[in-house]
């Protein structure tokens, strides 16, 4: 039964254009999302392991080694029974540092870019005979159902079709994106067809060939060479060497390497692929037994290892053979798609990027996205090239052989990543090179027909289809060999020990805390333009600032250390770990450092991450360190912990609540990034001499507190590493209870002073008043008059006194504070003034209210009146008439400044100090107490504030001095100013900003 040339291309390519709209479908968004990550389809995509050996090389392999073929699965099927041991570490170090290929991971692992790029050599020469056993079986395939078509023209179609799918589903002008959404569900629905057709095939064989079940047991009953030829060879060595090349394929495989780790979704896929694989494999391998004998009852004539298109044939079915066709045609183009794909990844940045790093670019990206293009074109043509000289002579299971004995060579060094970190660069190289050499020179020279070449050996064994286990065991013994010898005689430099550290089983990673020379997040743009471009760098930073959910504006040193990790990871997977760390540390440099200092917050998050994998005395000592660190973060004591640099390592909750700072907001910071009074109190504190400073006075949303300041070195025998831990103790409880006991005994004593003059000098005050008062009613004598109006004036001058000695007794040096509220300065200056309007006096005086309405503080706003009356009264007298009195208020940082300036005299430089003493004034005797200004001292202090007086007036304040010929006098006072409770909230943004 033959098909048309038309016809069978029709049929191709109507089933590719399939494949296309499954893709297209996908990448457009129109699949569910649910659907397209569901774990399923992640273990249906890991089919494309299978490739053509699953249609075509398995029935060929069961025919000369019997059962043997399932070594092919078996091998690959432990390694994913293994995956919590085996797979799941690679995953990790893959996605912490974005190694998208396997020459990304020995490139990082060894930190070496010739690394990398020779385990790039090593995979595309061995996966051209990968690639040239796919074209060879659908060319094959297709010849036999249409003998008229040149095979050199399917296979020419074949691979260009190729080509343009892995072209557009595999090179997206999204740069960042992590996953090719619809290459995977492409290829999954590609080995759903593959299964499809090898189940709906072994159906028919068994019941339609061979009549059921009952029939097949009893042909083979009759047909004792059947059953004896598939077990014939299961003793022979090359069952163990499939077995072994298959195991590795997980790791060495660019493909498998490619969909297992690159285009994994989520780690939960991967737990069910370790068993969704392996079942998908057996439900591959059951039907490969009834094919063989299917095709033996047929007596169909093609090799065996076509015998599922024979079969169709034989049958007389049309539908039947073109859907093992079809089959066919899906399981090589799956694989041709993710192995051009993932080579061309590896090519681009471990050849052509060493070779020609692009600087200056506008669109660094679609540079990036054409030249991968053009490799991906580069390598099916040189995959034809093989195909057509060396590839169509040679047998599928022959192909094979080559290709996986080739990437074997790149398993020791696999698994020195993870379980051998003493491995380094040079055993690498050194093991790769000899295991390489051995391989062209045993299989792939003599495969390729230069079996002569092995003449000048002297060996009497020439490489054949039955001993080339052999060989694959000589050369990667003796790549183990020069691997482990190479390494244990030469030494690690400090960066391969390093990535050997992060890349180990169970180790910790302990970077050094060190300076940048970035200061925030705008810096690493700048300098990310020069190698990026302006574009470029914008959206480097960006995208690394939205995976670590920080802001649009980054200054913190710790978490600019991690910003450039992840920088450097991201431009890992764009062009590998090698240009990537070398741009980033010319680029992103850090400071010179003077002494190591480990990363504490990198540790304190790692040992987060390990939680729950530590079990043991490592699970006790992390019980132990969290014990610890909650007690210090508990504790009722604020306490700070800061690195030599100044570096806030440990910020805890009762610092939280007297600051009103959140840790999360400085720790990583430096202390000068504080709001001004506590950089100021803190980072002089920790930069100074003293280890103990007492009762410092910081003002704190608008009341005053008081500190006891403790510091303590942290180095020690136990602790190389320097810094410091700083408690701060708020004694401000204790001093309000200390004020409130001076003012009680203040109050007591000055107390009974005024009940003592009250009680000597009322009684006789008094009565002098009454007897001025009956002189007035017992003479008309107007001079008799006067002199009794001038006693009775004198009389309540003294009760005055009196009075105000009273007052300043009851007034004590500090109020409660929970009878504080807000007060706007602005309406207690307006009231004292329209109290003074209510007198006669001062008529000519005009008063200028210049206070912000903004201007507030916490205090008693009938204290502040009175205050403010008194030096309103005093400003007023001082004043000549048609003189103007000035009150003036502005915010110092956390201070309110209130300025009351009259255009008087002034004040002799000789009585300045003494003003604000009791009964001290400069008023003539009939004019004063002494008592006002020694009130309002009082007053101000209860709002723990200051007073002061300037004489001659002067600054920009006196609005009007150019205008007055007297010096005047100004009073100056500075109270905390009251601050919303919000306020400290909104410093970070304000640092940044």
């Amino acid at each position: 039964m033959n098909f048309s040339a038309a016809g069978l291309l029709l049929v191709s390519v109507a089933y590719l254009s399939l494949l296309f709209g499954i893709a297209w479908i996908s990448e457009r968004g129109l699949l569910p999302r649910k659907l397209e990550r569901h774990p399923l389809i992640y273990v249906l995509s890991l089919g494309v392991y299978a490739g053509i050996w699953s249609v075509y090389a398995s029935v060929g392999a069961a025919a000369e080694t019997g059962y043997g073929f399932l070594a092919y699965y078996v091998g690959i099927s432990g390694a994913f029974l293994l995956a919590p041991v085996l797979l799941n570490p690679y995953m990790r170090i893959g996605r912490a540092y974005q190694l998208t290929s396997l020459a990304d991971l020995f490139a990082y692992r060894y930190r070496s870019q010739w690394a990398g790029t020779l385990v790039t050599l090593c995979s595309g020469a061995a996966i051209l005979a990968l690639l040239s056993m796919q074209i060879q079986a659908v060319t094959s395939s297709a010849s036999i159902l249409a003998p008229d078509v040149s095979p050199n023209v399917i296979s020419a179609l074949f691979s260009v079709t190729v080509v343009l799918f892995a072209i557009l589903f595999g090179t997206r002008r999204n740069a960042h994106a992590s996953n090719h959404r619809g290459l995977v569900v492409a290829i999954a629905f590609d080995s759903l067809i593959k299964l499809l057709a090898l189940l709906l095939l072994g159906g028919i064989i068994l019941f339609s060939v061979f009549g059921g079940p009952d029939a097949l047991q009893l042909w083979l009953d009759q047909n004792q060479a059947p059953v004896a030829d598939m077990a014939m060879n299961i003793d022979d060595a090359s069952w163990r060497a499939v077995m072994l090349l298959s195991f590795a394929s997980v790791l060495v495989l660019p493909h498998m390497y490619h969909m297992i780790f690159s285009e994994n979704p989520s780690p939960a896929s991967l737990a069910k692929a370790s068993w969704g694989l392996p079942l998908y494999l057996l439900l591959l391998g059951l039907p490969i037994p009834l094919i063989l004998w299917g095709g033996q009852e047929l007596g169909v004539t093609t090799a065996a290892s076509y015998y599922s298109i024979g079969i169709g044939q034989a049958l007389g079915s049309p539908a039947l053979t073109l859907m093992m066709y079809i089959a066919g045609l899906s399981a090589a183009s799956g694989l041709m798609i993710v192995s051009t794909l993932a080579l061309a990844g590896m090519a681009l940045n471990h050849i052509v990027l060493p070779l020609k790093t692009p600087k200056d670019r506008a669109d660094i990206y679609r540079w990036l996205q054409w030249v991968k293009r053009l490799l991906i074109a580069l390598i099916l043509f040189l995959a034809l090239m093989f195909h057509e000289t060396l590839g169509k002579n040679l047998q599928l299971s022959i192909l094979g052989a080559i290709s996986l004995t080739g990437t074997l060579q790149l398993l020791p060094g696999a698994l020195g990543v993870i379980f051998w970190p003493e491995g380094n660069r040079r055993g690498l190289i050194a093991g790769m090179l000899t295991g390489l050499a051995i391989w062209v020179t045993t299989l792939m020279l003599p495969f390729s027909g230069a079996a002569n070449l092995l003449v000048w050996l002297d060996s009497p064994i020439v490489p054949n289809a039955g001993n080339w286990h052999l060989f694959m065991f000589l050369s990667l013994g003796a790549n183990v060999v020069m691997f482990v010898v190479v390494s244990v005689l030469s030494s690690s430099n400090s960066e391969e020990r390093s990535a050997a550290q992060a890349c180990s089983l169970g180790a910790l990673s302990r970077p050094q805390r060190r300076e940048l020379l970035a200061t925030s997040s705008a810096d690493f743009v700048r300098q990310l333009s020069d190698p990026l471009g302006q574009d470029g760098a914008q959206r480097e930073v960006e995208r690394a600032l939205l995976q670590l959910k920080l802001p649009e504006v980054e200054y913190r040193p710790y978490q600019l250390r991690r910003l450039r990790d992840q920088v450097e990871a991201n431009l890992s997977g764009l062009m590998g770990p090698e240009i990537a760390r070398d741009m980033v540390k010319r680029h992103l440099g850090f400071k010179p450092m003077q002494r190591a200092a480990q990363d504490i917050r990198y540790v304190e998050g790692a040992l987060g991450d390990y939680q729950n994998r530590l079990t043991g005395l490592a699970g006790e000592l992390d019980n132990l360190r969290r014990h610890y660190r909650q007690t210090l973060l508990n504790l009722p004591i604020p306490a700070c912990s800061v690195g030599e640099d100044g570096e806030i390592l440990m910020w805890n909750k009762t610092m939280e609540r007297l600051t009103g700072i959140s840790a999360d907001e400085v720790v990583g910071a430096r202390l000068t990034t504080l709001p001004p009074h506590w950089h100021q109190l803190l980072d002089d504190f920790n930069r100074g001499e003293d280890v103990h400073r007492y009762k410092h006075r910081l003002d704190l949303r608008g009341q005053p507190h008081w500190l006891n300041l403790h510091k303590a070195a942290l180095s020690g025998p136990d602790h190389a590493e320097s810094g410091s831990i700083i408690m701060v103790e708020d004694q401000t409880e204790i001093r309000l209870l200390e004020d409130e006991l001076m003012h009680s005994e203040r109050l007591a004593s000055v107390g009974r002073l005024a009940a003592g003059v009250a009680h000597e000098i009322g009684n006789p005050v008094t009565g002098i008043s009454s007897l001025a008062q009956n002189l007035r009613l017992e003479t008309d004598n107007p001079d008799i008059l006067d002199t009794a109006d001038q006693i009775q004036q004198q009389t309540r001058r003294i009760s005055n006194i009196l009075q105000s000695l009273m007052n300043f007794a009851r007034s004590g040096n500090h109020a409660p504070a929970n009878r504080y509220e807000p007060v706007q300065i602005r309406r207690c200056v307006q009231e004292s003034i329209n109290l003074l309007s209510l007198s006669d006096k001062g008529l000519g005086i005009s008063y200028l209210n210049a206070c912000p309405p903004e201007l507030l503080i916490l205090g008693d706003e009938q204290r502040l009146v009175q205050v403010f009356v008194n030096l309103l009264t005093n400003a007023r007298d001082a004043s000549p008439d048609g003189g103007e009195v000035q009150v003036i208020g502005e915010a110092d940082g956390y201070s309110a400044i209130i300025e009351v300036i009259d255009q008087g005299s002034g004040i002799a430089a000789d009585k300045l100090d003494h003003i604000f003493e009791p009964f001290y004034t400069t008023k003539p005797t009939n004019k004063g107490t002494g008592l006002g200004l020694a009130l309002v001292y009082s007053i101000v202090e209860e709002h723990y504030g200051n007073i002061q007086a300037e004489s001659p007036a002067k600054g920009p304040a006196r609005l009007n001095a150019a205008d007055s010929p007297n010096p005047g006098t100004c009073i100056r006072l500075k109270l905390p100013a009251y601050e919303p409770e919000d306020t400290p909230a909104a410093y970070s943004q304000n640092q940044r900003s």
